[in-house]
């Protein structure tokens, strides 16, 4: 039995209350954290070497974005999985614009985008931004008719995951061979084999399970997670206060406990992570899930996270919305 070393954070870093807030991503060129608030539709941005008073909100937009990549060889934007699909967005000002619809006609005729929206994501090592896409909670009950997305560099479309619940934490290993993917309300987060040179996955099996004696709450389920250089990954643990160091053989070896119910996301700057959480005004009267719920927590952990990659784009963007609509790219 290994020793599972605990850490604490006692207060956040920067208090906020985010509804749903998540995709931390480090901007490293500027030292800058920005993360997203789903449900309040915002695009926050902090300063790690001016701290909190620099937060700022640079955009609120008429979508929900559910994360965020940059873009090789663009400064300026950002790409995101947003409600409708895949577009690009400006740092400064959060004007955007839609790269590619997901959903194909027939859903589309089915209103299935109105339905659905892009939650959490990443860019692996060719450039390709992968993106689950679930059920919006503010608009339909929980369904297992979302999809796993790929954005390739030439701009074509692909759906290697489908009926999926609730999409976290896409990732891959230090070898670039094995891709990690949890859906959420099954407590579950698996691995994949994974081919670097075509994207595709296959072998789908479970890497870590909720320990059923909910040793951390009867809800907690594995939610964003990133991994370090040294192979290990950190999971954040929705509904169960808590952080984890998970070892490349699916073995706890080291908790954060967080002053909040709703830790969602984990991301490294640094030798620090960054965690954004949930639950700002949900509960009774649109109260908090608990005093610091929808904050941003800080902690150093004396290791570096494996470097994230940009989408390597360059495909025309065009569309955007007219009259509420989504406009064909």
């Amino acid at each position: 039995m290994v020793e599972v070393k605990k850490y604490e954070i006692k207060e956040p870093w920067l208090k906020l209350n985010c509804s749903l807030g998540e995709a931390p991503f480090y901007e490293e060129s500027t030292n800058t954290l920005r993360f997203l608030d789903v449900e309040k539709q915002r695009i926050h941005s902090v300063s790690l070497s001016e701290g909190p008073s620099s937060h700022k909100v640079i955009a609120e937009t008429d979508i929900s974005m559910g994360c965020t990549a940059d873009i090789e060889g663009n400064s300026t934007h950002f790409i995101f999985g947003g409600k409708y699909g895949y577009g690009i967005c400006n740092r400064s000002t959060g004007a955007y614009s839609w790269v590619k619809k997901v959903w194909s006609d027939e859903e589309h005729a089915a209103g299935k985008p109105n339905k659905f929206r892009g939650n959490d994501g990443a860019v692996d090592s060719q450039g390709r931004f992968w993106c689950g896409f679930m059920f919006d909670p503010l608009v339909t009950d929980m369904n297992n008719q979302g999809a796993v997305f790929r954005l390739d560099s030439d701009g074509s479309l692909h759906r290697p995951l489908s009926d999926i619940t609730i999409p976290n934490g896409t990732t891959w290993n230090k070898k670039d061979d094995t891709m990690y993917f949890a859906d959420s309300p099954f407590k579950t987060i698996y691995a994949f084999d994974y081919s670097a040179s075509t994207g595709a996955v296959s072998n789908r099996r479970p890497f870590f399970v909720m320990p059923e004696d909910n040793r951390y709450g009867e809800d907690a389920v594995p939610d964003g997670h990133c991994i370090d250089e040294e192979g290990f990954m950190w999971t954040a643990l929705h509904g169960g206060s808590r952080v984890l160091r998970i070892s490349p053989d699916g073995e706890v070896v080291a908790e954060i406990k967080v002053p909040t119910l709703q830790p969602t996301c984990p991301c490294f700057c640094g030798t620090e992570l960054l965690i954004t959480s949930a639950g700002g005004t949900s509960g009774e009267d649109g109260k908090g899930v608990d005093e610091f719920a929808g904050s941003v927590f800080r902690i150093d952990v004396g290791v570096r996270g494996l470097k994230r990659f940009k989408w390597k784009g360059g495909v025309d963007v065009e569309g955007g919305m007219k009259d509420g609509q989504v406009v064909a790219e």
